[in-house]
């Protein structure tokens, strides 16, 4: 049986109960955070620290309270919450059967399907680790990825049931690929009821894969507990409603689009998926008109092109929240949006997987602090902290750092990043230090001035300079190369020393990175040689000079 069809996408019957169930727990009972069990010798002691499944604090909730409603749509139907739920309980069976244990890892690359939240979920309930990999994830990156998580199991696109472009999976990583699932409980009963179990407090329910300063993507450890303090929080603030349909064209291996998953849980909202991409004004409108949609997750490359094919298209939506996720939307855009949907207000969420959300500024907070990022979010703290990491005062620029339930456990076998950003104090608390820089006003509203460490953000895809570097360096005929990130001249652009012509540079990036994170056309420039600073360092404000002659010169 496909599994479209496991589970039709029909309301229960008036007055059926939610079909609610889990893979029993292993070992009997868990037991919760303090309780005293009986050691071998007959002695009590205290259970080690336990942590509510984020899949009980989401899908559980709300397949109890709102089982007949929508959960998840995508292009091909939708599920309720009983259906959901019973899905990635299946999926949690599918799991144990391929001996995947609790803590394994998970490795799920998939586009905008129902599957994708219900692995997400079900992987959650046999206690197991999500890794969420964008489908457009080139080989260069994603075996870095693979040998770092070391999955006991990948769920894929048909297409890549053998591996990726010539890349094969690894041996020990068992391949289920999308049209090889079966999500139909075996049997003629209904799965059982059982909630999904407590995990050990440290147990990671999410490795992000992330870019960053280094050269490959590293993996956020992000624990059930961290995870449901931060979608609470999040959702607090922003207020989704149980009536919503949220349209998401956010893609779900990144930290906002994944979030988007719990916060409808939370409210019982249903959250259709698009997979339109950047750009695609035309078809994310067209999706919220034909599907309702109330509520538009966006950043600057989604917010753009939806605002031009609005101004074309003045037939009202019902659309009533627009939030702008990862990169500031910016005054000029945030106007635009509120003029192309009238009535609709506009709310900003802020912040990086470490701490999936750093700030959110409730809807129309932007009218009466204009360029803030909002506050911190309830129960965390927001810095500007000097060089030696003491708090500033009001108005004085320092680096933004965040403490709180929210702050994730670092990043996966990277002690050294882990140390760099992620301080601990000695009352056991934890200082996360960004990377970027900017101010507090009185109020506590965040106003970031920008980076001094190389990361951003093009058209919603998190990468950094070192990273691009790095892959074009691996271009046969790059002997070096330089990006001079958005700030540094005008966009982002890459200058390079060798053989390899600009059109070769570009097309051996496409070949290793995700589209967003390839120069455009005219902004790959090969030199003779790169210009120095005095103590041998590639000189960035030449290099930023030359490109804003380059570029001004092209505009003639």
């Amino acid at each position: 049986m496909h599994p479209r069809d496991a589970f039709p996408a029909a309301r229960p019957a008036p007055g059926a109960g939610p079909a609610r169930c889990a893979v029993p727990a292993r070992g009997g009972t868990p037991v919760t955070e303090g309780a005293p069990v009986l050691g071998a010798a007959g002695r009590r002691t205290v259970a080690a620290p336990r942590a509510e499944n984020a899949a009980e604090a989401f899908l559980g909730r709300a397949a109890a309270l709102h089982a007949a409603a929508p959960a998840v749509r995508d292009g091909a139907g939708a599920w309720t919450y009983a259906t959901l739920d019973a899905a990635s309980r299946t999926f949690a069976l599918r799991l144990a059967e391929r001996g995947v244990r609790p803590g394994d890892r998970v490795l799920v690359r998939l586009g905008a399907v129902r599957e994708f939240v219900a692995a997400l979920y079900g992987t959650w309930r046999l206690g197991a680790v999500f890794v969420p990999v964008g489908p457009d994830m080139r080989p260069f990156h994603l075996r870095a990825v693979l040998e770092d998580v070391r999955p006991a199991l990948a769920l894929v696109v048909p297409g890549e049931r053998e591996g990726v472009d010539g890349m094969p999976w690894p041996a020990r990583c068992e391949v289920l690929a999308l049209d090889e699932l079966d999500l139909s409980w075996p049997g003629p009963d209904d799965p059982p009821e059982d909630p999904a179990p407590p995990v050990p407090a440290d147990r990671p329910a999410l490795l992000l894969p992330v870019s960053g300063p280094g050269p490959v993507p590293r993996a956020v450890v992000c624990p059930h507990a961290q995870v449901a303090f931060a979608a609470r929080a999040v959702a607090a603030r922003l207020g989704y409603r149980r009536d919503d349909v949220v349209l998401s064209a956010l893609p779900l291996a990144s930290g906002h689009g994944l979030q988007q998953v719990p916060l409808c849980a939370l409210a019982g909202a249903e959250l259709s998926l698009y997979e339109g991409g950047a750009g695609d004004g035309s078809g994310l409108l067209a999706r919220a008109r034909e599907h309702g949609a109330t509520v538009l997750p966006l950043e600057p490359s989604l917010g753009a092109p939806l605002v031009r094919r609005a101004a074309r298209d003045r037939r009202r939506t019902r659309v009533r929240l627009l939030t702008g996720t990862g990169d500031p939307l910016g005054a000029p855009l945030t106007a635009s949006l509120r003029a192309a949907f009238p009535g609709a207000r506009v709310a900003l969420v802020s912040g990086g997987e470490e701490c999936q959300a750093l700030t959110v500024l409730e809807p129309d907070g932007d009218l009466a602090h204009p360029g803030s990022l909002g506050p911190a979010l309830p129960g965390t703290r927001v810095l500007a902290l000097d060089g030696g990491g003491r708090p500033l005062d009001p108005y004085e620029i320092g680096e933004i750092a965040a403490r709180g339930p929210h702050v994730m456990a670092g990043y996966r076998h990277a002690p050294g990043a882990t140390a760099r950003h992620f301080r601990p104090a000695p009352d056991g608390t934890v200082t996360l230090r960004t990377g970027q820089y900017g101010w507090l006003d009185e109020d506590g509203h965040l106003y970031v001035q920008g980076r001094r460490d190389g990361q951003f953000r093009r058209h919603g895809t998190r990468t950094g300079a070192a990273e691009i570097e790095a892959a074009a360096l691996d271009v046969e005929g790059v002997r070096h190369a330089v990006l001079l990130v958005p700030g540094e001249g005008g966009g982002m652009a890459l200058f390079t020393v060798g053989p390899a012509t600009e059109d070769e540079v570009r097309a051996g990036l496409a070949a290793r990175l995700e589209a967003a994170k390839v120069p455009g056309a005219g902004d790959c420039h090969v030199l003779d040689a790169l210009p120095r600073a005095p103590d041998g360092t590639a000189d960035r404000a030449r290099l930023g000079a030359l490109l804003r002659a380059l570029r001004a010169r092209r505009c003639r």
